[in-house]
């Protein structure tokens, strides 16, 4: 056994039934650490080059890094691999909650999910051993329904389930863990679905071996104790994510009705300040950590109760469900965000497809009886209910962007391969552009670099070299701090870390990651510099463009949505756009440095 993992993977087949243990080589876990490094390395062993996303060829992967299971604030986390039904390429996704702490116990670094199941089933992992159990009683339950079920038979566990859009084959489907944290984006609650696999449930009671337990245990204190005074940390909890609608919509830069334009003249009806005076019933976090940038809401919408065990929106529900398309009645964007919980459906997917559908019916591809208006709530959480179910406008939306585009053209919907666009204005973030356009995972807010960091700093990180004013509305250095934000994430997240104790922190004093190194050291006893950090997350993050390219994908595909190229029309940020001149231009830098 190696410090700070197992060193086994479970192996499930579902079509065979067979469970056995999948050894991850040694010098894997030095050169790629764990979380998506590790995921990502298997997948390209053994995928074919061709997977159906839905196939019984399609390999699921949930995935955990060193410091899962032992407490480190921010690592509650688990990353996710597979073939993405949205881009049609290996994708990952990070969730946290609590389920990832006890899969960090569960005795198995991850598990690994091969084949089809001829009927409903769910995986229990506990006392270091791995079971497949019938499902059918509980086909067909939304997420909280399951969980309860699963709780009462199995008493004290953590679940990630599927709902109904899961099983019913939205391309956009999550997998849910603890109820209310999404493994979203890529679809991977339609690719479970597809596999019949309902829920994973985990009982963790397995110690990982620690190098310097004494060191590691004082090195944890204190790095919790250090996040606490960081003022980020302080606004974090106060507001949560929700923060950022003020913030953005202030710069002119809130996506508003689809991203027509970057102020929403109702924005302090949805902002955090807001949510935090009316319908804030308690602050949440995920296991071990200080932040607690979750919400806990209570309220009523349209004569449904939202209940405190599906959680809150946080900002890129606000934007998606509120924002772009004009709604600024919370309650009902709280019930939209239940809703899409329960039935396990991505938050910003389902909002920007609604968005679409709403200037598809302002422009008339759709009627007004077949349609939906601007601003219309009630209409937006019926059409969630249609959604979920295929039916109606809802089974077209269903299908994803590709489809969608298919139907209207590229003017307004918004994508990037397949992926929906997130609540990011890339016209004045360049750098966020660039990686929209080229990674692998398609649409991405998550990779690396939000040029809004550079804001008012002088030096933003000069532990990586990062020095001077940086215009953080220009394509000045872009596609080179680009990458090297990129890779510091893609490090992360083969830790795997909470940005908003990492990446997030990484401009100015509170700079993590030598406290974060230090705490690798002590539980692993593998001494990485910076210098080695940037090249493991470099080596990660080529795993997934190798992986790509065994997909089709090619410089040629790198591209932004249409919008994007138009200019904002009104703000602060009037005028700023992405010219095909400028952004191929980043794009074939950013790609040299990749291959150099």
């Amino acid at each position: 056994m190696c410090y700070g993992v197992y060193g086994r993977y479970g192996s499930i087949n579902l079509s065979s039934r067979v469970v056995n243990e999948y050894t991850i080589p040694k010098d894997w876990i030095q050169k790629y650490l764990g979380g998506r490094g590790i995921g990502a390395r298997i997948l390209l062993e053994e995928l074919p080059k061709e997977v159906d996303p839905l196939g019984e060829e399609n390999t699921l992967i949930f995935g955990t890094g060193p410091f899962q299971g032992t407490g480190v604030a921010g690592a509650s986390r688990n990353v996710v691999l597979a073939v993405s039904p949205v881009t049609r390429a290996v994708s990952d996704s990070f969730v946290g909650g609590f389920f990832p702490h006890e899969l960090g116990r569960s005795g198995y670094d991850g598990l690994i999910i091969r084949g089809k199941s001829e009927n409903p089933v769910y995986i229990l992992v506990h006392s270091g051993t791995v079971e497949l159990h019938d499902a059918s009683d509980i086909w067909g339950k939304n997420v909280l329904e399951t969980e309860h079920i699963l709780q009462g038979r199995h008493g004290d566990v953590k679940v990630a389930s599927i709902g109904i859009a899961g099983e019913r084959g939205v391309q956009f489907a999550c997998i849910m863990n603890d109820v209310n944290r999404a493994a979203g984006r890529p679809g991977f609650g339609c690719v479970m679905g597809a596999k019949q696999l309902k829920a994973v449930v985990i009982a963790g009671d397995k110690q990982k071996e620690v190098f310097d337990e004494r060191r590691f245990v004082q090195l944890r204190r204190d790095y919790a104790r250090w996040l606490m005074v960081d003022p980020s940390t302080q606004s974090r909890q106060k507001y949560g994510t929700a923060e950022n609608i003020a913030v953005l919509n202030e710069l002119g830069i809130l996506p508003t009705k689809n991203y027509q334009e970057g102020m929403f003249e109702s924005a302090n009806r949805i902002s955090g300040e807001t949510l935090a005076e009316t319908i804030l019933l308690r602050r949440d976090t995920c296991m071990g950590c200080p932040v607690a940038c979750k919400r806990v809401v209570k309220t009523e919408s349209f004569g449904e109760q939202v209940l405190k065990a599906y959680g809150g929106p946080e900002y890129e529900t606000l934007g998606a469900l509120g924002s772009m398309c004009l709604i600024d009645d919370l309650s009902a964007i709280a019930l939209a965000n239940q809703k899409c919980n329960s039935y396990g459906l991505d938050t910003i997917a389902a909002g920007v497809a609604i968005a679409a559908a709403m200037e598809a019916t302002e422009r008339g591809y759709l009627t007004k009886e077949e349609g939906i208006k601007w601003g219309d709530a009630h209409a937006l959480l019926v059409l969630i209910d249609q959604i979920a179910h295929r039916e109606g406008l809802g089974a077209l939306l269903s299908a994803g962007m590709r489809a969608l585009e298919r139907e209207w053209g590229s003017d307004f919907v918004l994508h990037v391969k397949g992926q929906a666009v997130p609540m990011h204005d890339v016209r004045a973030k360049k750098g966020m552009g660039i990686s929209y356009a080229t990674s692998p995972r398609g649409a991405t807010h998550m990779e690396g670099l939000d040029d809004g960091m550079f804001i008012g700093a002088k030096d933003p990180t000069p532990q990586l070299g990062v020095k001077g004013e940086i215009d953080w509305l220009s394509w000045d250095r872009k596609p080179e701090l680009c990458k090297k934000y990129e890779d510091l994430m893609s490090f992360t997240n083969s830790l795997i870390m909470c940005a908003f104790v990492s990446l997030n922190k990484c401009v100015g004093k509170y700079y993590p990651y030598d406290r974060i190194l230090d705490l690798l050291y002590a539980l692993t006893g593998e001494e990485v510099d910076r210098e080695e950090m940037l090249k493991i997350g470099e080596r990660n993050y080529s795993l997934l463009k190798e992986l790509a390219l065994r997909a089709g994908y090619t410089i040629y595909d790198d591209d932004l949505p249409v919008r994007f190229k138009t200019p904002i029309p009104s703000g602060p940020r009037k005028g700023e756009k992405v010219t095909e001149e400028a952004l191929k231009k980043a794009i074939m830098e950013y790609h040299q440095l990749r291959e150099s």
